[in-house]
């Protein structure tokens, strides 16, 4: 069952059970996953009704909700942060929408039987980059997809402007672009400020640098295959945060230095042999 009207959802997402943060969160993601992952998945083929959806750091559920209202028949959502799926759960409840939570770790825990080849499609927004080992993660993530299925993937690439997700630091400095190109002492001294969680996830990111280069070897070695593959200079999401047209890249931007440095996100879609 899908969300009827926009004036049930705000409806629903003015209710004083749900806090003012989750309701930002949420109606983001959804916005985003209705104008623009969802028309996007149906149109490259990769998605259509009747189809199993799963997202990996789904948080409250927003881009789920709207591959259910799109049509899809079974959705499941994952995250490592119990507070953002439970009340992703609620309001999947409220809103009377077919998709299960779980709170799951796609690199240190097991797959449950129930999830494997179960999954038509599964979305990794913006969590691949974060994720210590991207040849685990994969292969962890195909077992759970069908045979044929696909894989929605994107990131921005750790050498782009903000690839270093400085930015989340609040700081000033954090606005500027390309500042983890300088040297690490300087660089350090620049992020020091801001929440602690926040300062150390940044160092984590420094260390895994997740290239374009390599995730496409990733992907290769564990048996996926290239469907599409697309860069932006201004991303889709920057539309719902901050106003922003989307601006894709043209043909040039399968060049390395193009996609490495100049693109803000790498989209690609994978499919599973």
């Amino acid at each position: 069952m899908g969300i009827k009207t926009s004036s049930e959802v705000k409806t629903i997402m003015s209710s004083n059970d749900i806090p003012e943060n989750y309701k930002y969160y949420w109606n983001y993601q959804y916005e985003l996953g209705k104008q623009f992952i969802v028309p996007y998945s149906l149109d490259s083929g990769c998605f259509k009704r009747g189809d199993n959806v799963f997202e990996v750091g789904s948080a409250e559920g927003g881009v789920l909700a709207a591959f259910v209202q799109a049509g899809g028949k079974e959705a499941t959502g994952t995250d490592i942060a119990m507070d953002r799926i439970e009340m992703g759960q609620r309001i999947a409840n409220i809103l009377g929408l077919n998709i299960k939570f779980s709170s799951h770790n796609i690199i240190t825990e097991n797959i449950p039987k129930e999830w494997e080849n179960n999954f038509d499609l599964v979305l990794l927004r913006d969590v691949i980059e974060h994720l210590d080992d991207t040849d685990l993660a994969l292969a962890n993530i195909r077992r759970i997809i069908k045979p044929g299925g696909f894989l929605f993937v994107s990131f921005p690439p750790y050498y782009s402007a903000f690839g270093g997700h400085q930015h989340t630091l609040g700081n000033v400095l954090g606005k500027l672009p390309f500042i983890h190109f300088l040297p690490n002492v300087i660089f350090q001294k620049m992020i020091s400020n801001g929440r602690d969680a926040d300062i150390q996830e940044v160092r984590r990111l420094q260390k895994i640098k997740l290239t374009t280069r390599k995730f496409e070897d990733a992907s290769n070695m564990n048996g996926f295959s290239l469907y599409k593959r697309e860069f932006y200079l201004l991303r889709p999401v920057y539309k719902m945060k901050f106003g922003l047209p989307t601006i894709k890249l043209t043909s040039i931007s399968s060049l390395p230095f193009i996609k490495n440095y100049l693109s803000m996100e790498a989209l690609y879609i994978l499919q599973k042999h």
